[in-house]
């Protein structure tokens, strides 16, 4: 099995059971799994195809565990709850942290076997901390919004003594020193963190395909992506393993999984969270955020998130507002700017979505107004000048050590960076501000956000975006970035919000606001969510 950067953790199969501190990895050959004796324990880690699920008759039934003895609350009724709720459950002590965390870990390994989300699940770690988290609230001590909430995370943020695989071979080194500031922020919040889940390799790809770890799952429909780079955590989120987790984007990694999974997701304004500790992939783009079922937990985990940090120069000093108790503010009379002749680049199955949602919006009391973006082609064509020899950059050490560690498909898309003129990805990074100035004077005036999709295309099969099957790939990987990279040039504030499905495939599209206007956005879509409530993925074939 390629290695994946955890020289640390014994290997499952020479592996005591229940040692405590050692993580489960988890294979992507499920031909070496052991076969299981009639009427023996299921083993504690599903194994989970690469590239593709079992066929719905040959999926096991999902475990539930029994009913939590003190909370009578089953795995479905915690798996529906939101990090809000259930923080204040266990605050409450109407359900414990170990059970919450029980049940995490078992809807996990359910979803790694579907959609192979899970890199490594640090179920005794895991177990140990909510034990702890359950005696802080016996005491009374406990501290933090997120006392005892058991979460997931991205593998691309450093903790300190691991090694964050960043889905890639290339991470056998040394061990973190400290943690990342996002991950040090939850457990200031009292955050549990359960595993580490799938990406791209190197978080470079839009569509949860990975030749390293094997392809991520769509949990609707497993045949489908999961969008990506950030596919494990909206893999998760979606089938109610988890509440919430970190994500990145640079090109639409938080938002295209979030639209693919039907869930939402808040890309920040670019400094809006520290980036320290995070993988960098172009750090003139790069952004961290959340993906969750509940909007109200991505005001929870940004109010978390947020704010000054003296380890990334780029974080924005700027206060950071009560992000729960803005979300009752009033969206009623908001201006939701469109802009046609960007809409009509999509295709018409899409352009329909947008319409729809924009029809919930009316029914809130938003107004719809006509917008117009600068040329959506010159952006995109400068956000690449600046995110190729951005990613090149970054990856220059890596790639003279150890050019055979990388994929052929990744290394050729940071080799290609090395290419774009100096000039060219000076000018693309002077104009940025130009740009800037000129959305928010032209585009911004007269409305309060802009509504755009997310994919130009109903959701896509992982076949269709496989290198092997697709003589166009370049072209269909471009055709999925389209409406989402141009707003990173922008450095603006995204929500993600899912359209309404009605039986069907999910999708999603994006509200984009002013600069730190965060709140706002979040405040239309708790909003919207009155009108679309959250759902938990359910394989439809």
């Amino acid at each position: 099995m390629p290695h994946l950067g955890r020289s640390h953790v014994q290997p499952e199969h020479t592996r005591r059971p229940g040692r405590r501190g050692h993580r489960r990895r988890l294979s992507r050959h499920p031909a070496r799994a052991p076969r299981r004796r009639q009427g023996a324990r299921r083993a504690p880690v599903a194994h989970c195809r690469p590239g593709g699920a079992r066929a719905p008759d040959q999926r096991r039934r999902r475990r539930l565990p029994p009913r939590a003895a003190r909370g009578g609350q089953a795995v479905t009724d915690l798996a529906a709850l939101s990090a809000r709720a259930l923080a204040q459950a266990i605050r409450d002590k109407k359900v414990s942290s170990l059970e919450a965390t029980q049940a995490t870990v078992a809807r996990l390994r359910d979803c790694h076997e579907l959609t192979n989300c899970l890199i490594a699940l640090e179920e005794e770690e895991a177990l140990a901390a909510a034990r702890a988290a359950d005696a802080a609230v016996a005491k009374g001590s406990a501290k933090g919004p997120l006392a005892g909430v058991p979460l997931a995370h991205k593998d691309m943020f450093d903790r300190k003594g691991k090694i964050a695989s960043w889905g890639a071979r290339i991470r056998a080194g040394a061990p973190a020193a400290e943690d990342a500031a996002a991950i040090a922020r939850f457990k200031s919040a009292g955050a549990l963190q359960v595993a580490t889940l799938h990406l791209a390799e190197f978080a470079y790809g839009p569509t949860g395909h990975n030749y390293v770890l094997g392809h991520a799952r769509n949990p609707w429909d497993p045949t489908r992506i999961t969008g990506g780079s950030s596919a494990g955590t909206a893999a998760a989120v979606a089938y109610g393993a988890i509440p919430a987790g970190l994500g990145s984007d640079t090109g639409g990694s938080l938002r295209l999984p979030a639209a693919c999974c039907g869930v939402v997701s808040i890309k920040p304004t670019w400094g809006r969270i520290s980036r320290a500790g995070a993988m960098p992939l172009a750090p003139a783009l790069d952004t961290v955020g959340m993906i969750a079922r509940h909007v109200e937990d991505l005001a929870l985990t940004l109010s978390v998130l947020a704010g000054p940090d003296p380890r990334d120069p780029a974080a924005s000093t700027l206060p950071v507002p009560d992000y729960l108790a803005r979300l009752s503010d009033p969206v009623r009379g908001l201006r939701v700017g469109l802009d046609e002749a960007v809409l009509t680049e999509a295709s018409q199955p899409v352009q329909k979505m947008v319409e729809t949602v924009l029809g919930v919006l009316a029914k809130l009391g938003l107004e719809r107004a006509s917008c117009r973006f600068p040329d959506w082609q010159t952006l995109d064509h400068l956000v690449q000048l600046v995110q190729l020899p951005d990613a090149s950059a970054a990856h220059t050490a890596y790639l003279r050590a150890r050019p055979g560690d990388y994929s052929p498909q990744v290394r050729a898309r940071v080799e290609v960076g090395h290419f774009v003129p100096a000039v060219d990805h000076l000018t693309a990074l002077r104009a940025r501000g130009t740009y800037v100035k000129r959305t928010l004077d032209e585009t911004f005036k007269g409305i309060d956000v802009a509504i755009l999709p997310i994919l130009a295309d109903p959701l896509p099969t992982i076949a269709e975006l496989d290198v092997a099957a697709s003589p166009n790939l370049q072209a269909a990987m471009g055709r999925t970035v389209k409406y989402t990279r141009p707003i990173n040039y922008l450095g603006l504030p995204t929500l993600a919000l899912p359209i309404p499905r009605n039986g069907g495939l999910p999708n999603g599209i994006q509200l984009v606001g002013r600069p730190f206007a965060e709140a706002q956005l979040l405040a239309i879509g708790q909003a919207y969510q009155r009108e679309v409530p959250p759902e938990i993925a359910r394989p439809l074939r």
